[in-house]
């Protein structure tokens, strides 16, 4: 999940479109308030960051978040126009994980935004979902506490599947990330590996949703 706190709608709307186009689940709000109610709620992996906000700035705003122990662990995207070494030092030093500056390219953006959540992934060594326990420095799955087998590429997809929960990923995508190449939509490779999986997870493996036309995402209901 990515929330993006921007006042300028018209950057807001293209922010959001961008992130949904990648399946990426976003939350747009346009002042602090809006924000702070929804962080109440749940906590994003990112925050995109308006520097430049009515009422309140936005390195403000990101000194509360680092500070906060409930929110420190939020990954911050600072976007502004202020392009100077000075604000973009400042936003770093206050621990912004990265500085993307006015005008930007939306290509740009994504490779930002993917690039974060690779290092956010790669930190992750340990996941608990339930009763399933998956461990990566111990390459190992437990559900219940009894180890269960699986194949590289089915710990693998496991993997991708519960550090991105909700995220919707099409066949194409997890056939790259995970196969290196697209095996091509007549591919019943990525269909057989999933069949599997759900197997070995029994109950479990209901949380591995289907989606009609697109792909499959690993469902938190």
């Amino acid at each position: 999940m990515v929330y993006v706190l921007e006042d300028e709608k018209a950057i807001l709307e293209i922010v959001l479109y961008a992130l949904k186009s990648q399946n990426i689940e976003a939350k747009g709000f346009s002042d602090f308030l809006q924000l702070q109610e929804a962080l109440k709620q749940a906590l994003p992996e990112i925050l995109v960051l308006d520097c430049l906000l009515p009422g309140m700035d936005g390195f403000e705003i990101l000194q509360k978040i680092k500070t906060n122990p409930n929110t420190k662990e939020i990954s911050v995207l600072m976007l502004t126009a202020l392009d100077d070494e000075i604000h973009k030092v400042k936003g770093l030093d206050y621990g912004a994980d990265d500085y993307i500056t006015k005008p930007f390219g939306v290509m740009e953006f994504l490779a930002r935004i993917r690039a974060i959540l690779r290092r956010k992934n790669s930190n992750q060594e340990e996941i608990v979902f339930n009763n399933l326990n998956y461990s990566i420095t111990k390459h190992q799955l437990k559900i219940d506490n009894k180890p269960i087998s699986l194949t590289l590429k089915e710990f693998e997809l496991l993997g991708l599947f519960l550090k991105n929960q909700e995220r919707a990923f099409s066949r194409e995508e997890i056939l790259e990330i995970l196969w290196g190449y697209n095996y091509g939509t007549e591919s019943r490779t990525l269909d057989i590996h999933i069949k599997t999986l759900r197997q070995k997870l029994g109950d479990l493996g209901n949380h591995i949703k289907t989606i009609r036309g697109i792909g499959y995402k690993f469902s938190k209901d």
